[in-house]
């Protein structure tokens, strides 16, 4: 039988996305709210991919909660099991498990106009109220499967490295790798020493640095624990060692210069043979892709078990893999480790907003935009966390989470402030915020450095980076701008959220809000 339940915030998913906006709802002091979570634990994408090797790329003591800090990471880039122990812990600390409805995914929602409430539906029919609807889902949890040819008549195990597959033993077996991008890096050097054969299908090669990583000392994680500031102070230091970065990101290719030049030294360092070190150099600016750090991805490609082929793929056969110069590569398993869903990964979302206007064909239609990677026009009280334009390059993810969390606590005090039904971005705001962002976009070097990358949409938009300093976006999200929001009274009526008004509570929504 079909459930409903009802809060005041109705948040999806419980990565560091979910968890954190609960955490600064509770701060706040508003509780009225429940988490929407498809799978039976917290995590995210550190529950879901679980394959050999995975770990962080940004410093553990960045990527976390600046308010949770943990001074038990183990390494500098701690993996996936610590990450995934850290937010169950977070997530129990702060009581949030007795919030979260588990086994529910969202299929989609509807705004009602005259009730001023959001309408989540999930995919076995239940029903959840909200007047305010916060999607925590990012945009890198639904695997990028390419349609290879003859992939119906391969007899072996298929599986996506976001999905692995730990029933399957690699132990002797001839196993395909299709991608070489963030996960694929990590994962193929734990599984090549055991296979009978690694044959990597590379499309372009990724620019690869070394991965500063070591073990954290006993001594530091006393000192860490015993006084709180020094971890502080570290994760400031290791802040504006990350965010320097965003030069050479943001108009200024000529500092990836450098980069290249230790990337190239890294390749020459760890590979003898010129044709395999040829394969693996890039041909476009640093950072155009996603730069990756490894220590152990070359070695492990020179290893006499493992090929590395750029001809791709032509067909797929029983027990083998066609490469498009003809070559036939025996294969008893086959792993894709070809990324997400980035750009398109609110598709599959059926949410209807004021007008009965549909995310996914406005979006579609005109691009992925919102404003400030947060809230969308025409969709009132919906706000996404870690939305279009807010991924980054250079820093940790999990600082851009957290001034949008404070936002949307922001948004919903102004709500109440008005005692109002809901909040709406108006159009020409959210037209400016996207016609700056695409300005500086167009002089990054995602733009110009010489490259396809999943940054870009099917238009070669790219509706994925944030082009700038963290700190920026920091001073832009710090207070809800209350002129740039109309506010929709419990009545229906609306109003500029900056104006002045002599209505009731369920007139015209347009008092003073305070800044």
């Amino acid at each position: 039988m079909a459930q409903r339940a009802q809060a005041k915030v109705v948040i999806v998913g419980t990565g560091f996305g979910g968890l954190g906006q609960a955490i600064q709802l509770t701060r706040a002091g508003i509780t009225d709210f429940i988490i929407l979570e498809k799978a039976h634990e917290v995590g995210g994408t550190w529950r879901d991919n679980s394959y050999p090797g995975c770990a962080c790329d940004i410093q553990s003591h960045m990527y976390s909660f600046s308010y949770e800090q943990n001074p038990e990471w183990s390494r500098a880039f701690s993996g996936q099991p610590e990450i995934f122990e850290y937010l169950r812990g977070v997530a129990a600390k702060h009581g949030l498990y007795e919030k979260i409805h588990f086994g529910v995914e969202m299929a989609g929602a509807r705004w009602d106009e005259d009730e001023g409430r959001w309408y989540v539906y999930s995919t076995t029919g239940d029903e959840y109220v909200g007047q305010f609807l916060v999607s925590g889902v990012g945009g890198l949890h639904i695997p990028q499967i390419p349609e290879l040819p003859g992939i119906e008549r391969f007899r072996g195990p298929t599986f996506h490295s976001a999905r692995w597959d730990h029933d399957v033993d690699l132990t002797g077996k001839r196993v395909a790798v299709v991608g070489t991008g963030a996960s694929a890096i990590q994962f193929v050097p734990r599984i090549a020493p055991d296979v009978a054969g690694l044959t990597v299908f590379q499309r372009t090669p990724p620019w690869i640095m070394p991965k500063p990583d070591h073990a954290m000392p006993e001594w530091t994680r006393s000192l860490f624990r015993s006084v709180p500031w020094v971890q502080r102070a570290y994760r400031y230091l290791l802040y504006w060692m990350l965010e320097v970065r965003a030069l050479g990101f943001n108009g200024h290719p000529a500092l990836m210069k450098a980069g290249e030049l230790l990337a190239k030294r890294h390749i020459r360092k760890h590979v003898s043979d010129p044709q395999l070190r040829a394969k693996l150099t890039p041909d476009y600016t640093m950072g155009c892709k996603r730069v990756l750090i490894s220590n152990d991805y070359y070695p492990a490609l020179t290893r006499d078990n493992v090929d590395v082929v750029t001809e791709g793929v032509r067909e797929v056969r029983e027990h083998s893999v066609v490469d498009s110069a003809g070559v036939e590569h025996p294969a008893d398993v086959l792993i894709y480790g070809t990324g997400f869903h980035v750009t398109d990964a609110f598709d599959y979302l059926d949410i209807t907003g004021a007008e009965g206007r549909n995310l996914a064909k406005v979006w579609r239609e005109e691009g992925m935009q919102t404003h400030n990677g947060i809230t969308v026009a025409g969709f009132p009280n919906l706000f996404f966390l870690l939305g279009p334009n807010t991924a980054l390059g250079h820093n940790s993810v999990v600082f851009m989470i957290e001034q949008q969390a404070k936002y949307v606590v922001d948004a919903v005090r102004l709500a109440d402030a008005h005692d109002a039904a809901a909040l709406d971005v108006r159009k020409d705001v959210q037209e400016r915020f996207q016609s700056d962002i695409q300005r500086k976009l167009n002089n990054g070097v995602w733009t110009t450095g010489g490259c396809t990358s999943w940054y870009l949409d099917s238009q070669g938009v790219n509706r994925t980076i944030w082009p700038g300093f963290t700190w920026r976006y920091w001073l832009k999200t710090r207070k809800v701008d209350p002129s740039e929001y109309r506010v929709i009274g419990r009545g229906g009526s609306a109003g500029s959220a900056a104006g002045s008004a002599t209505g009731s509570a369920t007139g015209s929504a347009t008092a003073t809000y305070g800044r």
